[in-house]
């Protein structure tokens, strides 16, 4: 099964997993019509969805879909989601059997002080914790809770496709280059980046080897990363470092 990324809001990417059988999950629906629209278009009966957190560009279609198709709902434990769905947070799994799929549940909290991801299937469900060349900001939680978060992901396989939330790699290529400028593979990638936009193409999944190479955000012990941290007096530790990373990428203008 080969994650499909269906474009949805201003930004969003609602996630769509099926097998050869017509059966399809979608991750963080944000609105119904995308979804409905591919399963019209692939003969898909809708089977489950995943919830990563409770904001609404994530959650805002799932009553719709449930209405129509009464899928299994998963989510994190928090009452900020009103939907009737199975709770799940770190160390439980995910297991269906149409599609045939099974998921790991990881507490990532940083984004939200709830979030999860969903790892399974050769992917990685990561919501607004992780993007492509970037990380989500702090809304609820700590510069240290989004670095124990971000290593608890990049722990994973390098192989693991990265299924973000959000079509945000050429902005987050921008910030990249400013901070480590005289990496080639990056000035490469920004190329790729935007042959794909250009054509109308997504620039995600990503993989996990892309991301550890490229994303200041899983950089921040690399030798050009600490010496744009000290430049700010900010290389103290690695969360002074991922702070002082979150806090400029905040304000940054390309």
């Amino acid at each position: 099964m080969q994650p499909v990324p269906l474009p949805a809001l201003s930004d969003n990417y609602i996630w769509l997993l099926a097998d050869d059988n017509g059966h399809a999950l979608v991750v963080d629906p944000g609105e119904a019509a995308p979804v409905e629209q591919a399963l019209k278009a692939r003969g898909l009966a809708l089977t489950a969805i995943l919830l990563t957190h409770h904001h609404d560009d994530h959650i805002g279609g799932v009553a719709e879909l449930v209405q129509r198709h009464a899928p299994q709902v998963f989510a994190p434990r928090d009452e900020r989601i009103g939907i009737d769905a199975k709770r799940v947070g770190e160390g439980d799994h995910v297991q269906l059997s149409h599609p045939a799929a099974s998921f790991s549940v990881l507490e990532v909290p940083g984004h939200t002080r709830s979030h999860i991801a969903y790892v399974g299937e050769g992917c990685l469900f990561c919501g607004d914790t992780l993007f492509s060349l970037g990380c989500g900001r702090l809304f609820e939680g700590t510069p240290a809770q989004m670095v124990q978060s971000l290593a608890k992901l990049s722990a994973l396989p390098d192989d693991t496709l990265v299924c973000c939330a959000h079509e945000y790699t050429q902005a987050n290529a921008a910030f990249a280059a400013s901070v480590e400028p005289q990496r080639p593979q990056l000035a490469r990638y920004r190329k790729q980046i935007a042959r794909w936009r250009e054509a109308g193409q997504p620039s995600v999944p990503s993989t996990l080897a892309t991301e550890k190479a490229l994303n200041p955000f899983l950089r921040t012990e690399a030798p050009d990363v600490r010496r744009w941290a000290a430049e700010r007096d900010a290389d103290a530790d690695t969360t002074a470092r991922f702070a002082a990373l979150r806090q400029a990428k905040d304000t940054f203008s390309a």
